[in-house]
């Protein structure tokens, strides 16, 4: 069993609580304007175009097909940024057990481990296995997910996952369409349910003024998860729209919010009950 792993990141301190490796998976079947890792959301279609500017030759085209070199890699990024395809040739295809002989190497340092895109949860039976794994080795394991997947039909899943981070684009269905391209109805409801069932360990805001309506979204989304923090500590975590990363279409016409809306935004959500806010 196989997943296409765009990078993993060795030590992270804020993908959760504490140190933790934080493992992205390729591929997402949102299209977020804001996408601060726009080359996630799409699978190579080997166009070739990422070859050219590539300054080590990690990339080479062999049999109609880029091929990486991850040895000579020097992450320089010029790759996605070229691609056309929101994609990129930096993926690796690896198993669970390949994974975790990389977060072993960090186990003295770090807490737990950390699953993200994309949105993983497309690579649903690669990560039973893989947080199966990690628990057995002693690690916590949380998930960072757009909320698609339904895991309430999922208890072998949630039996391995300590929480999901859970991202709240928006709240009403038009505005969800306008900020991702589809609609959040599986979103609304996996947030009351990871909630309920103490699984919930963060909701996630990404806050851009006038691309949709951020006070809805977080007064909403605190007042449903609120009465359920004594069943598990949650955070809300306030995200500032930054242009880094995000592709340069969107750049012009994406606004970052001042740090007297944020803070507003953060004194919401603790009027709603949420007792741990954050703003970054």
């Amino acid at each position: 069993m196989k997943a296409l792993v765009n990078k993993i990141i060795p030590f992270s301190s804020v993908d959760g609580p504490g140190n933790r490796t934080a493992i992205f998976l390729q591929g997402c079947n949102f299209n977020c304007l804001y996408c601060h890792n726009p080359e996630t959301i799409n699978q190579c279609v080997n166009c070739g175009q990422c070859v050219k500017v590539c300054p080590v030759g990690a990339l080479s085209m062999q049999d109609g097909k880029v091929c990486y070199d991850y040895t000579k890699c020097v992450f320089c990024d010029a790759c996605f940024k070229q691609c056309p395809n929101s994609s990129s040739p930096r993926v690796r295809s690896m198993t669970p057990e390949e994974v975790m002989a990389e977060v072993r190497k960090n186990m003295p340092f770090i807490r737990g481990i950390t699953v993200s895109g994309g949105e993983c949860t497309r690579w649903r039976d690669f990560l039973v296995e893989l947080l199966t794994i990690a628990k057995a080795g002693g690690l916590s394991t949380l998930l960072d997910s757009n909320g698609s997947y339904d895991f309430s039909t999922d208890p072998e899943l949630l039996a391995v996952t300590d929480g999901v981070m859970l991202d709240i684009k928006a709240w009403t269905s038009e505005d969800h369409k306008a900020v991702t391209g589809v609609d959040n109805t599986q979103v609304r409801a996996n947030l009351e349910f990871l909630a309920r069932a103490g699984k919930l360990e963060e909701l996630r805001t990404v806050v851009v003024p006038g691309l949709f309506d951020a006070e809805t979204a977080v007064r909403e989304a605190s007042a449903v998860a609120a009465p359920w923090q004594d069943k598990h500590p949650m955070r809300y975590k306030i995200i500032c729209y930054r242009p880094m990363g995000v592709r340069e279409s969107e750049k012009q016409r994406l606004q970052q919010p001042t740090a007297e809306y944020l803070q507003q935004l953060a004194d919401l959500a603790r009027s709603q009950g949420i007792r741990d806010v954050v703003i970054t």
